[in-house]
This record gives structure tokens, C-alpha cells and sequence, in this order.
């Protein structure tokens, strides 16, 4: 899921503040991008090892040292779009124990075992209104295309787009090491794969985000605010790591 800077259900919205900027060349040619999507090269499952969304789970997040949280559920729904039924994920963000805002997001595997991200339908909330809708996007409507939030075959220096949507959604992402070793309040895990992410849209921020193998997003890093997976809930109950 990417929330770095629009969207995405398990990369999230919590973090703000500067970091290093993203150097000229991570700004990549506009007109380049034009992926072939045939629905007939999606399956029904999203099953990737980095990026597993099983319907019925339940992943928590919390910002260390902070009253922030964000509860991400995948469900059984589907949402069609580019002739493509995507698995829809919905998280909610809370602040101080308030709603501040409900994603929907949208996510389908390809034959290859990539999971493209279509996009997202958002709605921000103060004092329990909503305020707006700032961020949503469909691939297939105005311009907008999928992207890849997550490679089957990650390698150090692959560089992808992880959503396209000219001057709203222009998430990038660069596979950075293989082989950490994490620890956050739901585990310690080894084998994790750490992303840089970044978007032209908002120069001089950029996030790393760590993947354990068989679960997912565990940990969202920008300077030193720390993002981190507290509690996940299966179909069959809590799980806990090995």
C-alpha cells in the first residue's frame, strides 16, 4: 500500500518533515510512461512475497512517540478498473484518537507476480466532517496509470514508478538492500527488503520503507520519524512472528 506522499494503503501518511532530497536524475521523463494493461495478465490473488494481502487481514501502524495510528484491512471486495478486478484495501488514519482520513485503495497481481497499485479514493475528516478528497485517483480516468508498488524479483538499483497521475500522483521507487534485519514492536525479522521512495512532486523529501518476506510493510523511516507494523490480525485470529 503507497501513502508516501498520496496514497496507498501500507506505506503511510503518518510521517512528515524533511530528509534528503532526491537528486535531479530521480526525475524521469513524463512521456516515457505507457504501460500495456491486459486484464488477461492479472490473477485473482495478491500473493507477492513482499507485498501479501490476504482478505480478512488486519495490519496496525503507529508513528513512535506519537498519538498516530493507522488501521489498514485488506477485504474481499473487487473494484474493476482498466477491465482489471483489483483487491480493495481500506485504512483508517487517526490522530489523538480522531479520524482524520479513510483510503480505499486498489491493487491487482500480474502473471508475473507484480502487484500494480490503480489508485486510491480518499476522504480527509476535522472534528468528524469530512473536508475534501485531496489525493484520489483512478488509473483510466484523466491520464491516470497504474503502477508497480511492488516487483516479484526485487533488485538493488531497480527503479519503477509506483503510481502515475501528472501533478497528483507521481510516487518512484528504488530498491536499496535485500538483506536487512528489522525490529519493530510486532517482531524482529531478517531478509527485509528497504525501498527509497520519493515523488518530483514534493522535492527534497523522500522515505525508506522496509518489507519483511511473508508479511509485508513493517517499517515507514523519514529522518527520524519512524512509522512502524505494531499488530497483525489474521482471518483465524492474531498471528505473531516466528
Amino acid at each position: 500500500m503507497t501513502y508516501t506522499r498520496g496514497g496507498c494503503a501500507l506505506a503511510l501518511a503518518l510521517i512528515a518533515g524533511g530528509a534528503c532530497g532526491p537528486a535531479a536524475e530521480d526525475t524521469p521523463a513524463v512521456a516515457a510512461y505507457a504501460p500495456a494493461i491486459d486484464p488477461t495478465h492479472f490473477v485473482a490473488t495478491v500473493d507477492n512475497e513482499f507485498y501479501p494481502l490476504v482478505p480478512g487481514t488486519t495490519f496496525i501502524y503507529e508513528k513512535a512517540g506519537d498519538a498516530e495510528r493507522v488501521e489498514v484491512v485488506v477485504t474481499d471486495e473487487r473494484r474493476q478498473i482498466m477491465g482489471v478486478p483489483c483487491l480493495v484495501v481500506r485504512s483508517r488514519e487517526y490522530e489523538e484518537g480522531s479520524l482524520v482520513e479513510v483510503t480505499e485503495d486498489w491493487y491487482a497481481q500480474d502473471t508475473d507476480g507484480n502487484v500494480w497499485y490503480f489508485g486510491e479514493a480518499t476522504q480527509t475528516y476535522a472534528n468528524g466532517q469530512p473536508t475534501g478528497t485531496a489525493g484520489s485517483w483512478e488509473a483510466g480516468v484523466d491520464g491516470a496509470m497504474p503502477g508497480i508498488i511492488m516487483q516479484r524479483a526485487p533488485r538493488v538499483g531497480d527503479r519503477y514508478r509506483q503510481e502515475y497521475y501528472v501533478g497528483h500522483a507521481e510516487d518512484m521507487g528504488e530498491v536499496m538492500r535485500l538483506d536487512d534485519s528489522v525490529t519493530v514492536p510486532w517482531g524482529t525479522f531478517g531478509h527485509v527488503l528497504v525501498t527509497r521512495d520519493w515523488t518530483p512532486l514534493e522535492p527534497g523529501l523522500e522515505e525508506q520503507k522496509y518489507y519483511a518476506p511473508g508479511v509485508g510493510l513493517l517499517l515507514e523511516a523519514e529522518g527520524d520519524a519512524r512509522v512502524e507494523l505494531v499488530r497483525v490480525t489474521s482471518p483465524s485470529g492474531p498471528e505473531r512472528p516466528a
